[in-house]
């Protein structure tokens, strides 16, 4: 780069994510700005050298014909290469696309035709077989590129290219012609569209939802005021790149704070690179949280009589007083000692083993989280917060504030963001992080905006007196009993996958008497209390029909009815009759999406039998499943599956009654 340019460029707005990144070359050019574990061993990358390696990926790209305006799928486990491959298509004025890594050939075929990609740039063997087993079904996909080569050696399909040596070429080109990558960054613009993530498509057909420079700039520079971020903090990404969490928080906040991304050796290691990196700002759905207590309640079962005492002890104290401390509210002298010492004892150990022992500030989202889990992770010292967003507003409209958490709500409308309800309880909401459009879907977009430019987010929710939102589930699943009584699913679904035997769950009522519920298990930990009694089992089914799990279940179904009934909103909904499922759901049966979210239609068609034999009053119900294997084979699991009540409890009696 000239002086002349440099000058030019330190005056340019930081207003689009490669001139950012050209920002932090020069202002900080030997901070961290990425790191990898490979082989057991942390590479580390200064912001300078990623500049130099997303310069060179981009004119590798520009010498293959990659135009302004086109579109490069990027597939893989989170990588600095393919971090650096969406920076790089982005200097050209591209639009990367995102696709789930764990997606079957046959899913990533309706993205690659959608949004008519030419370009791809996969991680591995795994990726390059899906692409050219759909080869045939996507014609116009001209070239992959592939980050690691093992196992690709006898590959001679002329679309395939190392990624390697595509870099090659573009280093020895931006070396001769630096003024091509300044000039493509300098036609850049904020409201150039810099991503397009795909929606999961829970009810339908997916939809590219595109989204411009300034809008996640907007939404970034808003999250890392919120939390006064700065360059000095670490992130563990490992969340699938395609979801707008890790878009939001693993590659825009670190392009507008310029702190450091850590990508993880594997999914299997995720948490031993955790406890090694000891993230100060960390982001997981429900779900992780949920497994990582499952594991240390797990553990704690197993051991000794004593430590189990201490634990079960201290963990009472941390309820009683955790949370108001790390709140900063007033303390008594004795508890905040008694306090410290489970520190010492029980929460800095467990912190440690979590890899959380320097969290400053950690969020959930993608789905409700529940109140006794949230409560959890704050009162050992976590501050734990959630967010509320979207695919189509950067996963970014309402914060909790510091100070101000309340285990039931999302938090305030973030900086910048104004929410406002509709007459049925629908959350609108408006701000410079809302979507430029649908990918070819005119009339989708123009549905989703309304006149005065409020986003129509489909959830329903309410403000309490505080001015916090509260989400009660999605506006189009809030239904009625047949008496009239409001059902959520989604909140009642939630308060059951708190406990730690249950993985899913899916429930039904709508405009009917009384509501039931599918149950799967958590393989884990079910099997770890089953085998804790000496309970022998074959497999998931066989365990998921034993009468000692059914009774496991059922107190734990007896609980959510308890908790329910103390909500006069929500005591209607309590579930009288379930049923647990002979297999998991799965994305790759169609049950749920890559984000693990339930597909409910479908899930109702296909097992209409079983929410038939609930309702009609059946004690178990013969059902025979296609299921799909991990290499693709087709089988089937059948199973004659019990049906039991669950006891409800009168609202606001605390008396259980009979079903």
């Amino acid at each position: 780069m000239s002086a002349s340019h440099g000058h030019a460029a330190l005056a340019a707005p930081l207003d689009t994510f490669p001139r950012l990144l050209m920002h932090h070359a020069r202002v900080r050019p030997v901070r961290p700005a990425m790191r990898e574990k490979e082989y057991g061993i942390w590479q580390t990358y200064s912001w300078a050298e990623v500049a130099k390696n997303v310069r060179a990926i981009a004119s590798g790209l520009a010498a293959l014909g990659f135009r302004r305006g086109d579109r490069l799928a990027v597939i893989g486990d989170n990588r600095p290469r393919l971090y650096w491959a969406v920076a790089a298509c982005q200097c050209l004025g591209g639009i990367p696309v995102m696709l789930y890594q764990d997606a079957v050939a046959q899913e990533m075929v309706y993205v690659l035709q959608d949004a008519e990609i030419r370009f791809a740039v996969v991680e591995d063997q795994e990726q390059v077989d899906k692409l050219l087993e759909i080869a045939a079904e996507v014609p116009f996909l001209e070239h992959v590129l592939y980050d690691d080569p093992r196992g690709l050696r006898h590959y001679t399909e002329a679309q395939l290219l190392a990624l390697d040596a595509v870099q090659a070429r573009g280093a020895a080109r931006d070396a001769g012609q630096p003024a091509f990558i300044d000039g493509e960054i300098d036609k850049g613009a904020a409201d150039d569209v810099s991503v397009m993530l795909y929606t999961s498509g829970t009810t339908g057909k997916p939809k590219g939802v595109c989204q411009t420079h300034g809008a996640f700039i907007a939404a970034a520079r808003g999250g890392t005021g919120f939390d006064r971020l700065g360059e000095g903090e670490d992130i563990l990404s490992y969340l699938p790149m395609a979801w707008v969490g890790d878009h939001l928080f693993s590659f825009a906040q670190a392009m507008v704070a310029g702190f450091t991304i850590n990508c993880p050796e594997s999914a299997e290691t995720v948490m031993t690179d955790m406890r090694e990196i000891g993230p100060t700002y960390y982001f997981a759905p429900p779900r992780v949280f949920e497994n990582l207590l499952t594991q240390v309640m797990i553990r704690m079962e197993d051991a000794a009589r004593p430590k189990r005492w201490l634990f079960h002890h201290f963990m009472a104290v941390a309820r009683r007083h955790g949370a108001e401390l790390l709140d900063g509210r007033p303390v008594g002298l004795a508890a905040r000692l008694h306090y410290a010492l489970g520190r010492l004892l029980i929460y800095g150990p467990l912190k440690n083993v979590l890899g959380m022992s320097r969290i400053r500030v950690a969020y959930t989202a993608g789905a409700a989280i529940g109140p006794d889990l949230f409560r959890f992770y704050r009162s050992i010292g976590v501050n734990l917060k959630q967010l509320y967003g979207q695919t189509e507003t950067c996963a970014y409209v309402c914060l909790q504030p510091d100070g101000e958490i309340k285990l039931d709500s999302v938090g305030k409308p973030a900086p910048a963001v104004e929410v406002k309800l509709a007459d049925n309880g629908e959350i609108l909401v408006r701000g410079p992080m809302l979507l430029k459009a649908y990918y070819k879907r005119a009339e989708a977009t123009a549905e989703a905006l309304d006149a005065e430019g409020y986003f129509q987010t489909g959830d329903a929710g309410f403000f309490d007196d505080d001015g916090h939102l509260k989400i009660i589930d999605r506006a189009k699943d809030v239904g009625r009993l047949a008496n009239g009584a409001l059902f959520a699913p989604n909140y009642v679904e939630n308060k059951l996958k708190f406990f730690p035997y249950i993985k899913e769950a899916v429930s039904f009522g709508n405009q009917r008497d009384f509501v039931a519920a599918f149950i799967n298990i958590d393989l884990e930990a079910v099997g770890n209390w089953a085998e804790r009694r000496g309970m022998a089992y074959a497999g998931y089914t066989d365990l998921a029909a034993r009468p000692e799990v059914y009774a496991l279940i059922r107190d734990c179904v007896e609980q959510v009815n308890a908790d329910l009934a103390a909500d006069a909103r929500m005591a209607g909904a309590q579930v009288r009759r379930f049923l647990v499922l002979h297999k998991e759901l799965d994305a790759d049966d169609g049950e749920l999406t890559r984000t693990r979210k339930v597909r409910r239609n479908f899930i109702a068609e296909k097992y209409a039998v079983l929410i038939a034999a609930l309702y009609e009053g059946k004690a178990s119900q013969y059902i025979e499943t296609q299921v799909q294997y991990e290499d693709g084979r087709l089988g089937s699991i059948a199973a004659e599956l019990r049906i039991e009540e669950a006891d409800v409890v009168a609202a606001g009696s605390g008396l259980r009654q009979a079903a």
